[in-house]
């Protein structure tokens, strides 16, 4: 009996045209969607130049799609090694994942556009655009499902040193090891687009300046002007308010 290859097998599964599920065999379901958009929606409450591509960047794009329709995540138990999920975790987790993205691969453009369905009244554009760079762990252009679940491990299942960190990085905008007033005036201010000019109470223009303020004084212990990993991960045990924030993470899957 000859034995298909593991390519043949996925190809004959149906992966590359979508009607399959390339780890549980299963179509994806509408209430899958509905409950990782629920998923994604809670995960991040907290908390470069977006320009609008040319023609020619489009056809890049689509020619870039095309050519990684038939991208194959690792194998189940590989990424059980590399997350804190279980088999039947992963299953339900790419079912969704592959019902957002059918080709398997999330580029930025995509996953704003995902992102502002949450915020219908706001600009979550930019928020998007720091919470891609966070997720994009081989900084490629490209979010896999593989990027995806570590991410959301750790945000999910990690120590609080773990979470505290992933947050750190999502805030140090230019990788250096420090957040700068700047950066975090970038990060409060796409928080406060996002949430939109109609919230309750209304917000005031200065609020994200003010929450930057206080960020500082709390976090800033030896008043240089940055917060450095230490300070940041020193200040955030500290505050019960965060930490219970953190443990509502646990009961989210």
């Amino acid at each position: 009996m000859k034995v298909k290859s593991r390519d043949e097998s996925l190809n004959t599964s149906g992966e590359c045209d979508g009607s399959n599920d390339l780890l549980t065999g299963n179509p994806p379901s509408g209430q899958s969607k509905k409950n990782m958009k629920q998923r994604f929606l809670k995960l991040l409450p907290c908390c470069h130049v977006d320009s609008t591509p040319t023609v020619r960047q489009s056809n890049i794009e689509e020619d870039f799609e095309l050519a990684t329709v038939c991208y194959r995540p690792d194998s189940l138990e590989k990424m059980m090694e590399q997350t804190k999920f279980s088999k039947t975790e992963l299953q339900v987790l790419y079912r969704s994942f592959k019902n957002e993205c059918p080709s398997g691969l999330v580029n930025e453009e995509t996953f704003k556009i995902i992102y502002s369905h949450f915020f219908p009244h706001g600009d979550s554009s930019a928020y998007a655009h720091f919470l891609f760079e966070a997720f994009d762990r081989h900084k490629n252009g490209a979010v896999t499902f593989e990027d995806f679940v570590v991410g959301l491990s750790i945000i999910l299942r990690g120590t609080v040193t773990d979470r505290l960190s992933w947050a750190f990085s999502l805030y140090d905008l230019n990788k250096d090891g420090c957040i700068t007033k700047e950066e975090m005036n970038d990060i409060m201010k796409s928080i406060y687009d996002m949430m939109g000019k109609y919230t309750h109470p209304c917000m005031k223009d200065s609020a994200p300046r003010e929450h930057v303020e206080s960020f500082f004084q709390k976090m800033d212990r030896n008043n240089d002007g940055i917060v450095t990993m230490e300070e940041f991960l020193e200040s955030c045990q500290k505050d019960e308010a965060i930490m219970e924030s953190m443990q509502m993470l646990d009961h989210v899957i």
